[in-house]
């Protein structure tokens, strides 16, 4: 029974730490799809976001000087990404994989040139995102143990909670979100009401830059504590299948992103305590992925415009 009650303290632990990357680009993308702009080049906005944020930390000493940088750097491509596609009417599938491509080259040589590596940029116990709840729970005992791993998690946790609940209020709640549904099902009503289709596309792809620089950020501040060419792979891609999952809505994003993240979770218990390669426990999120997107990806409701250029009227 205490075996049981400590590997369920662990998993729990697990999945909130790998589902909080995964929340905040879901989040992002989110604001994207919604406005009618498909954005797969989340992946490339958290690789800058996982970058920026460990560079500025590593500097300044300051983790949440570093975590809001990641999510900067993660927006400065949101408007690259807007740019090419919003403003000049790009191919959005192209643009974002061009994003995903261009994140990750710009950042190594960036690395090169300013600290002659582009393998590690380690981080110091001060400069990452501190715990919550660290030390109140008595570890002597097994619901003690229970309690420290589920509650002592990262601050970041705990914030994307709260960034879910102002999300789902700003989408269901207020003008803003109103507009930006709009604009992801009927951009030409909404161009004959006053509404101006290209600036709320524009913000909104911008937005779902700075959510997944935060959710990057997550990454080498809080989970690896380092940054590596290889610390975001393929994380942008299961949070937009978490998207899918959830069915474009916030709340749905994040029962997607808990589900990836207690894969996670199921994998460093049982990489621990079974004797399964640890390459095939490896693959659990990403088979979770592929089964998610068959069974999920035509039971969607798409917004009626996503993926479709705003052309405006003359």
């Amino acid at each position: 029974m205490t075996n049981f009650i400590n590997n369920l303290g662990i998993i729990l632990y697990a999945t909130l730490i790998y589902m909080t990357p995964l929340l905040y680009a879901a989040l992002g993308s989110c604001f994207s799809e919604v406005s009618g702009v498909v954005n797969i080049g989340i992946e490339g906005m958290m690789t800058a976001g996982a970058f920026t944020g460990t560079v500025v930390a590593y500097f300044t000493g300051s983790p949440w000087i570093g975590f809001l940088c990641g999510g900067l750097a993660g927006a400065l491509f949101g408007a690259l990404h807007a740019l090419a596609t919003v403003k000049l009417g790009a191919d959005q599938t192209i643009a974002g994989t061009a994003i995903n491509m261009l994140g990750p080259g710009i950042v190594i040589m960036i690395a090169k040139v300013m600290f002659n590596s582009t393998d590690t940029i380690p981080l110091e116990a001060s400069m990452k995102i501190p715990r919550l709840f660290r030390g109140v729970f008595d570890t002597g005992t097994v619901f003690g143990r229970f309690m420290d791993n589920v509650f002592a998690n990262f601050a970041s946790t705990y914030l994307v909670f709260v960034a879910v609940a102002v999300v789902w209020f700003v989408f269901y709640k207020t003008r803003f979100g109103l507009r930006l549904r709009a604009c992801g099902e009927h951009p030409q009503a909404c161009e004959t009401l006053g509404i101006n289709v290209i600036a709320m596309r524009f913000v909104c792809v911008c937005i779902s830059g700075f959510l997944s620089g935060l959710g990057g950020a997550c990454v080498t501040m809080a989970i690896s504590t380092q940054f590596r060419p290889i610390s975001i792979v393929g994380q942008g891609f299961i949070a937009i299948a978490a998207v899918i999952f959830g069915k474009f809505r916030p709340h749905g994003a994040l029962l997607g992103c808990l589900l990836f993240g207690f894969c996670s979770g199921l994998k460093v218990v049982l990489g621990g305590s079974s004797g399964i390669d640890m390459q095939l426990l490896s693959m659990i999120p990403y088979v979770v992925t592929v089964i998610v997107l068959i069974l999920f990806v035509g039971k969607s409701h798409v917004p009626s415009a996503n993926g479709k250029p705003f052309i405006k009227s003359k």
